[in-house]
């Protein structure tokens, strides 16, 4: 057991894992702002034509004080940006989330020693960008539903879960890459990395909340940064992990990966 997790960890840090993940975390916080930076044009085109936005957001939110104002404030000022942050929201999401694609393409790449396909990759990442947004659409809309349903079917919502995770894994694996491999190779990894996935998802719901509220109470909004920073590393981690583990099994399994 032991032999088996020093083998990986060895195989990490040769093909420089940490920096591999450093890479995915940057990308990764790049893309979510840019992501921020949309959902605050839509917002401010819904209030556009609902005066009562900032108002039903506070209610159903719980908020008093000076936490209301701020969301009051947040979204006069969305209505007021709204074109201009639609536009620039939505090239940013494209390129840094293309540009967020490269880099976990190149720690697959990096486990499997195969280069890079140029500026196809980046290509391949608008279409890997566009079929994980479908399928964490999906898991989303799946949750939602079974959360309807009584308490005895909660079991369902997990299984739900972490199959959508499995296969947005899957979908990463065979998209991103420039190696072609077959399915079962990629189905245990895939499986793992859905179980890391759900839990950083259970962190992500309930226990960064918590420590971003303690960090910001402390060191203000860059303390509300480090949170998500440690959340996006871990998630790195995992990137990397997965694609040393996927290459490690080919190589205990199959020939040489087909290069494209």
């Amino acid at each position: 057991m032991f032999g088996w997790l020093r083998e990986l960890q060895r195989r990490y840090n040769a093909i420089g894992g940490p920096t591999l993940a450093g890479g995915v975390t940057l990308y990764g916080f790049l893309a979510l702002f840019a992501l921020l930076v949309l959902g605050v044009a839509i917002l401010g085109f819904l209030s556009a034509d609902n005066s009562h936005l900032a108002h039903d957001i506070t209610a159903e939110l719980g908020l008093t004080g000076q936490a209301a104002r701020i969301v009051t404030d947040s979204v006069t000022a969305a209505q007021k940006s709204r074109s201009l942050a639609s536009v620039v929201g939505l090239v940013g999401i494209l390129w840094l989330g293309t540009s967020f694609a490269l880099v976990v393409a190149n720690a697959f790449d990096a486990a499997w020693r195969v280069s890079g396909r140029g500026l196809r990759d980046r290509a391949w990442g608008l279409v890997w960008l566009l079929g994980a947004a479908v399928l964490l659409g999906t898991a989303g809309l799946a949750t939602a539903c079974w959360n309807l349903l009584p308490t005895a079917f909660a079991p369902l919502v997990i299984v739900i879960s972490l199959a959508m995770n499995a296969a947005l894994w899957m979908w990463t694996s065979w998209i991103l890459p420039n190696r072609e491999v077959a399915w079962r190779i990629l189905v245990l990894p895939a499986l793992l990395a859905a179980v890391a996935l759900e839990v950083l998802k259970v962190a992500g719901a309930y226990i960064v909340p918590h420590y971003v509220e303690r960090s910001s109470e402390l060191y203000g909004t860059i303390g509300v940064v480090f949170a998500i920073l440690l959340w996006l590393l871990v998630l790195g981690r995992v990137v990397v992990y997965l694609a040393v583990i996927e290459a490690w099994r080919a190589e205990r399994t199959e020939p040489a990966p087909i290069l494209e």
